[in-house]
């Protein structure tokens, strides 16, 4: 391990290492209980969800380990499973078996990506405003699904959306819930959103609002979901903005991820690039494509892996020890399946507002980079559809350079995205 790591040469150790990973492991864990939910709401199997979502994160860390050797861990995403369950599955129509095909056809195309040139071209010519904007428009996106979950907000005939019962047992438990995961948080306590929903389930006992279930049992089935995804359905024109969202949403939210932790670690080049980022970015399209086979959505890095790179975590190790506590994890279906949705919710918001953090990186003192990214913020959690968020966002990026007569400033891969995107809105 000394030498396939380099446990010595980032001064870190065997012991520093698994303890890191279950820092990371403990600020993730909420995954286990919140994507089986939403992936629920798209008929799946919440049981082969659960199973689906444990190995996904315990294989997509593992490979991270072993061919990146980076501290960072991965899981299915959040945002990109709200897209995948309410609007692919639920607004579009489409069957879930044809969106996980579509998840898998995305990853094959990440991975292409990550193998050649395109890779670089592509991330460095993104500009920054609009990675910042689609990031915070995501968290908006989920923010509005936890408020919905939770009864916070509801549909309105007159003003589109209003406010629910906020009398009701479920509001107000959860809203403390929230409060509960903020304090905790702020208070640097390790796996805050985990504890704080099951303390918000945990309340809501008393109330018949909760019902446990137990704690351990052996894992469900993954019959219902490995191996069903349809990817003939892909190849279907109305698929390919689904295919184009989950590729971009993937690359992006990789990128931002690798480039957040590895400053986090110390581990960043001077020139600001990323060590091993293609490796690293072959682990990422192996786990999304992985996650595919297995039955849930688009598998990312993610930022949370910075909980454990605080405890330490430098080496592939950190990734490999989160992989093995989501092995153990799958023991605790049980324990997921008691968890309701107004227990969930509060997570889904206060990850919203970890992600609207991205805003403040925007260059607020120029229009023609603030205002795409806000276009792209707004369009996502309104239009319901992060897709048409990506989308709209490039457009406006393009033509308000262009009209602004810095069109010289659009990289060419801006312009094909936005190329993309026209003929995606027109032809769908």
């Amino acid at each position: 391990m000394e030498r396939f790591f380099g446990l010595a040469e980032q001064g870190t150790s065997v012991s520093r290492e698994v303890a890191a990973g279950l820092a990371t492991f403990l600020t993730m864990a909420y995954i286990l209980v919140v994507n089986p939910q939403i992936l629920a709401a798209a008929g799946i199997d919440h049981g082969a969800a659960f199973v689906a979502t444990c190995l996904a994160a315990a294989i997509g860390s593992v490979l991270m380990g072993l061919i990146a050797n980076l501290p960072i861990a991965l899981a299915p995403g959040m945002g990109i499973n709200a897209y995948f369950a309410f609007v692919v599955v639920g607004a579009m129509g489409v069957s879930w078996q044809a969106a996980l095909g579509a998840v898998f056809v995305s990853g094959m195309i990440f991975f292409a990506v990550s193998v050649s040139r395109v890779r670089e071209w592509l991330i460095d010519g993104i500009p920054l405003s609009l990675k910042l904007g689609i990031a915070a428009g995501i968290g908006m996106f989920l923010g509005l699904i936890g408020l919905k979950n939770l009864g916070l907000v509801v549909a309105h005939p007159a003003t589109l959306v209003g406010m629910g019962n906020i009398a009701s047992a479920p509001v107000i438990i959860g809203s403390l819930g929230f409060v509960l995961m903020a304090a905790l948080s702020a208070r640097r306590v390790p796996g805050a959103i985990i504890i704080g929903i099951l303390v918000t389930a945990a309340a809501g006992i008393p109330f018949g609002l909760t019902t446990f279930q137990g704690f351990v049992a052996t894992p469900p089935s993954l019959a219902p979901t490995f191996l069903q995804l349809d990817i003939a359905a892909v190849f279907n024109i109305g698929m390919l903005g689904v295919v184009f969202t989950f590729f971009l949403v993937d690359l992006l939210d990789n990128a931002g991820t690798l480039i957040g932790t590895t400053h986090r670690a110390g581990l960043m080049r001077p020139d600001g690039s990323v060590p091993r980022l293609g490796r690293a970015l072959l682990a990422d399209s192996g786990g999304a494509m992985i996650g595919a086979a297995l039955g849930t959505s688009t598998t990312v890095s993610y930022i949370e892996s910075a909980a454990g790179i605080q405890q330490g975590g430098r080496t592939g190790l950190t990734a490999i020890a989160v992989g093995g506590f989501f092995l153990v994890a799958l023991f605790a279906a049980p324990l997921a399946a008691s968890v309701p949705e107004y227990a969930t919710a509060p997570a889904l918001i206060f990850v919203a507002c970890l992600m609207a953090q991205a805003l403040k990186g925007v260059h607020w003192d120029d229009e023609t980079e603030y205002l795409p990214a806000m276009i792209t913020v707004f369009a996502m959690p309104f239009t319901f559809s992060i897709t048409t968020g990506i989308g709209l966002g490039f457009l406006a990026y393009v033509g308000v350079k262009t009209l602004a007569g810095r069109a010289r400033e659009v990289h060419g891969a801006v312009w094909v995205l936005a190329a993309l995107c026209a003929v995606k809105f027109a032809l769908i």
